[in-house]
């Protein structure tokens, strides 16, 4: 599959890398061609990597990931372009972190709304999906890397999208039953909320090496 990563950053990295090691042609996306970074992951990647602009990364997918810091989200995605989204399956990794007052971020948007909501609004003809945003990248794509039975969060409002989500999921290690769909893409604003405790975690555990596990019957 071609898929697009856009995002520069540790996030999209890992996220990128991984997807090329299993067989997919990946563009990673930056605001403009010639990124440094993109440049540099692309040419130590493999004959299946590539980067360009946003707008390149966003034709060039079958499928988008989306890992741009969550505060310039929304002008990302208007660079990609409405119509090279349409369509399409968006996995939104980004969380909407504000550091403008220092760290700890606060959220810049959260309680009424949320960044995921607020993507798949701006872009109607988009099937956003919220996930992996509730963890570190490297356990994003390999969940193994930790024990027990933790899990990863999806939601959206397409079921098929969901679906094509989780089939991806599946090919980083999680198995179906460690990934708990929360329902339509207003439940994006839980688990962007979690990013607070997640940080605070982070600093309790001393590390970004955890995630959540689900106790349930």
């Amino acid at each position: 599959m071609r898929i697009a990563v856009l995002g520069t950053g540790m996030v999209g990295h890992a996220l990128a890398t991984k997807l090329v090691e299993l067989g997919h042609e990946v563009m990673m996306g930056s605001r403009q061609s010639g990124n440094e970074k993109a440049v540099a992951w692309a040419a130590g990647a493999g004959d299946r990597a590539d980067q360009g602009s946003f707008a390149d990364a966003a034709g060039f997918g079958e499928l988008v990931v989306h890992c741009t810091a969550g505060m310039h989200s929304l002008a990302a995605l208007g660079e990609a372009g409405v119509g090279n989204l349409a369509g399409k399956v968006l996995i939104d990794i980004a969380n909407p972190l504000d550091f403008s007052g220092g760290f700890p971020p606060t959220l810049a948007v959260c309680n009424t709304d949320s960044l995921g909501e607020q993507i798949q609004s701006t872009f109607p003809d988009t099937k956003v999906v919220k996930a992996l945003n509730t963890m570190n990248c490297e356990v994003m794509v390999d969940p193994g890397r930790l024990p027990g039975d933790h899990v990863a969060f999806v939601c959206g409002d397409d079921e098929g999208a969901k679906r094509q989500v989780g089939d991806l999921l599946e090919s980083f290690g999680w198995t179906p039953d460690r990934i708990v769909d929360l329902g339509g893409i207003r439940a994006a604003r839980g688990v962007e909320m979690y990013l607070p405790l997640w940080i605070t975690l982070m600093g309790a555990v001393g590390g970004p090496n955890f995630n959540v596990a689900l106790a349930r019957q």
